[in-house]
């Protein structure tokens, strides 16, 4: 069979694949970025979709605008923005998706044409990758340090490849947790002005802060109308419902409707409506406070067990929100192979940080743990386990 261009080379998600091994319930996963089940707000979902069904059953289960559920488009631009810093958006400037993942897909068929070039952080989000590949983009680098991306670095890569955008996940950083400084921010924003280049601010993790000083976006820094920030309800509410929205240029809005009109034709209107609800019922607030107690002692337990359990030679540092650790062993240790013997002889899963980069071969000697999706006790095994498997490999 002759495939298409486009997804020849193409690869599966890492992440993906992972799944097919968690079957086993003897597994520890340290892989996904699952949410802990108890941070689902289930009791609530499950009333307050009944009542929704009740009330505004013939509206949301019928077809419903590309554009979105109106409410949520509202709440979004009234409740979530303005406390953020963007308070001079409109309803054109917002669009809700099926998940910030679409946001990308429908902003590549807008954005990308094939050989154009885009910007990414080196390591990035796997997903975003084999999406710029499929739009066979040329996909070019900028490296993360401690503090993410640095603005002479970016600046410098900027002039160079006059890339069409540029892609960000600028708090706490999927694979690294990494956060981008102020000035960085400022700078980006400046870019996007000056070379009329689309900033895309993925901002998935963002409220999910246990420690350090909360960071202005990069949006509220966008004086050219360049910059548009995808905001997910996957990591906050619950990644089933694959509920996004995101604020842009009105003519790029309109754009990306067009195209998820050939897409989805909408998202669902009842999981719209769920996190319309949860937004105006001022549920957020409490709830942030309620994850980010139960994530930070996840975060904290699986620190004290790597620096008890890890060997000295495995670097690694606690984050400051996010679900992710992100390590790095000498130079010559392959991830992959670490993985392999862990899933096989401790039951112990992980992402190896290959997948998170752009070109084969590049930091085979990294890997990303979750510390989200685990209770304790196995968080404080799995990392004992995997550091007494490091050690033997080590010799």
């Amino acid at each position: 069979m002759q495939f298409s261009e486009r997804i020849k080379g193409v690869k599966g998600s890492a992440i993906r694949e992972l799944f097919k091994v968690l079957g086993n319930p003897a597994i520890i996963s340290f892989g996904g970025g699952n949410p802990a089940k108890e941070c689902f707000p289930k009791e609530w979902a499950a009333e307050t979709a009944r009542e929704l069904i009740a009330e505004k059953g013939d509206v949301l289960l019928q077809y419903g605008p590309t554009e979105g559920y109106m409410p949520l488009r509202k709440a979004y631009l009234e409740k979530v923005l303005p406390p953020l810093g963007i308070k001079d958006a409109t309803i054109d400037n917002v669009i809700t998706m099926t998940g910030s993942m679409q946001g990308l897909d429908l902003l590549a068929k807008v954005m990308i044409n094939p050989g154009d070039t885009v910007l990414v952080e080196e390591p990035t989000f796997l997903g975003a990758i084999q999406i710029f590949n499929i739009a066979q983009a040329n996909i070019v680098s900028v490296p993360m340090h401690d503090d993410g991306v640095h603005a002479d670095e970016l600046e410098e890569m900027v002039k160079k490849h006059h890339p069409v955008l540029f892609y960000t996940i600028p708090t706490f950083q999927n694979p690294t947790s990494k956060v981008m400084n102020v000035e960085t921010r400022k700078v980006t924003a400046r870019l996007a002005a000056e070379y009329d280049m689309l900033v895309i601010e993925d901002d998935p993790y963002a409220a999910l802060r246990f420690s350090g000083e909360v960071m202005p976006l990069i949006k509220t820094f966008d004086t050219s109308d360049n910059v548009i920030l995808l905001t997910s309800y996957s990591k906050t509410i619950s990644p089933g419902l694959r509920v996004a929205c995101c604020c842009g240029n009105a003519e790029l809005v309109r754009k990306m409707v067009i195209a998820k009109q050939g897409s989805d034709t909408h998202s669902p209107n009842l999981n719209q409506a769920l996190v319309a609800e949860f937004i105006n019922q001022g549920k957020m607030e409490e709830h942030l406070r309620f994850i980010n107690s139960v994530y930070s002692k996840s975060a904290s337990v699986m620190i004290d067990a790597m620096r008890k359990y890890f060997p000295e030679w495995a670097k690694f540092e606690a984050p400051e929100g996010g679900l992710f650790v992100w390590v790095t062993l000498p130079e010559g240790m392959d991830a992959n192979e670490v993985y392999q013997r862990a899933v096989k002889d401790k039951l112990v899963a992980f992402v190896p940080g290959a997948p998170f980069y752009t070109k084969p071969g590049i930091c085979d000697n990294t890997f990303r743990l979750n510390f989200s999706a685990e209770p304790e006790e196995r968080i404080v095994e799995g990392i004992h386990r995997l550091g007494d498997l490091l050690k033997e490999m080590r010799g």
